[in-house]
């Protein structure tokens, strides 16, 4: 991976198979009880303890874990008195996007003095908000041994694992591979302030969501016979834009709900960046990613598609198997109860009837402790976060500038998106 330290795994831990993995969450928000409740099908881990600056937070996140029919976790406000708690060998950043760095260096910090058993560490999406935070973050793991994962769950999502396994095993074999992959994620906004403040989150949907669409494209159209790096970005090509939280009355709503005011330092509502590969036999293939917080629908739409010469793959989350109807004459509370950004409660509603699952977290939260435990780098790690953060930064910069600009990491380091600054102007 390049721009990133490969580190090897401490001798002590490999072959570690046959026992259960204790794990401490970093963070205690939307998406650590999401990964809460993934819990539930993982194998060979518990969640061992929890961590929030919040002496609430830390509480109610133990109590959802225990409420899943799981051991309740230890419940801490200091992060270096959990990273010390002999039951963490393993630690889940999902802390804010602002945090990461800062949790990121008191792990390494533990390791480092060996004041912890820990063995690997696992960030959520994404690993930063600009390629130099990303790269620091992978350098802060040099010499610790640890193991590192990155939690982007869309590739471990069933259908999309399937799909490119369908593609390459029958499409690509018979007629060649595939040279377009288009992915999409859209919803209605994010859950909590933080994410509205580009000053605080790094930027608006591009590095909220793109990230996911990103790695979806790269995953479908990546050979799986083959390192990943053997798949290179070329140029990249972007547009983002304010639709709708810039105008009354969401500029309003906005303001009063999260105490953000997008008339001081908006962020990009909408996103769409293209990626153009090559591979190692010189062939080109185009990469689509789309995203908004301004789609009005049931609730959270993922779709993707590959292309190939002689075949295509297709994916709607909102394509059910279930889905309820309510008339007008029923009152439903507001609630998410039936998938994720739930945006009405009458009329046809599709249904996710595990979206732990169907989304892909329960898989990679499996993988990532599987490969702990085995003492083997898991397959989606951080040299995937740094390109994945590199491939946003050049679109935020292309956005910017107007054109398409090639992809070279050295050209955006020292890079800060202005909306990241509060400097944009939609």
């Amino acid at each position: 991976m390049r721009g990133a330290t490969v580190i090897s795994p401490r001798p002590d831990i490999q072959g570690m198979s046959s026992r259960r993995l204790g794990v401490g969450f970093i963070g205690a928000g939307f998406i650590a009880r999401f990964m809460a409740s993934s819990w539930t099908g993982v194998r060979d881990a518990d969640i061992a303890a929890v961590y929030s600056r919040s002496e609430r937070g830390a509480a109610e996140l133990a109590a959802h874990v225990e409420g899943l029919g799981m051991p309740r976790p230890r419940a801490y406000t200091d992060l270096h008195e959990m990273l010390a708690d002999r039951a963490v060998e393993a630690a889940w950043v999902m802390t804010p996007n602002y945090a990461r760095v800062e949790a990121v260096h008191a792990v390494a910090e533990e390791a480092r003095q060996g004041r912890t058993d820990l063995m690997g560490i696992a960030c959520e999406k994404p690993l930063a908000r600009t390629l130099d935070e990303a790269e620091e973050a992978v350098r802060l793991l040099d010499g610790t041994g640890l193991l590192h994962g990155y939690l982007e769950n869309q590739v471990f999502a069933p259908s999309v694992v399937k799909g490119r396994d369908a593609v390459w095993r029958h499409g690509a074999r018979s007629a060649g591979r595939p040279y377009l992959a288009r992915a999409a994620e859209e919803h209605g906004g994010p859950h909590n302030a933080w994410f509205w403040d580009p000053r605080l989150s790094g930027g608006g949907v591009l590095l909220d969501m793109s990230c996911h669409s990103l790695e979806a494209c790269r995953f479908l159209l990546a050979d799986p016979g083959k390192p990943k790096e053997g798949l290179r970005p070329v140029s990249v090509q972007a547009q983002i834009a304010s639709l709708k939280w810039t105008r009354e009355p969401y500029l309003t709503q906005l303001r009063e709900r999260y105490g953000v005011d997008y008339r001081v330092a908006p962020a990009e509502d909408y996103a769409s960046v293209s990626v153009l590969y090559e591979d190692d036999d010189g062939q080109r293939v185009l990469s689509e990613a789309r995203t908004s917080w301004n789609y009005v629908g049931p609730g959270l739409r993922l779709s993707l598609e590959a292309l190939g010469p002689e075949y295509s793959l297709s994916m709607n989350s909102l394509n059910q198997e279930l889905s309820v109807f309510f008339s007008r004459n029923v009152r439903v509370p507001a609630s998410e109860e039936f998938l994720e950004k739930q945006a009405a409660e009458q009329g046809l509603i599709p249904v996710v009837p595990d979206e732990a699952v169907a989304y892909g977290y329960q898989h990679e939260n499996r993988h990532m402790v599987r490969c702990f435990l085995e003492g083997r780098m898991p397959e989606e790690n951080w040299g995937d976060g740094l390109l994945v953060t590199g491939l946003m930064m050049a679109a935020y910069k292309s956005a910017e500038e107007g054109r398409t600009i090639g992809y070279d990491p050295g050209s955006l380091r020292g890079f800060t998106p202005a909306v990241a600054r509060g400097a944009w102007v939609p």
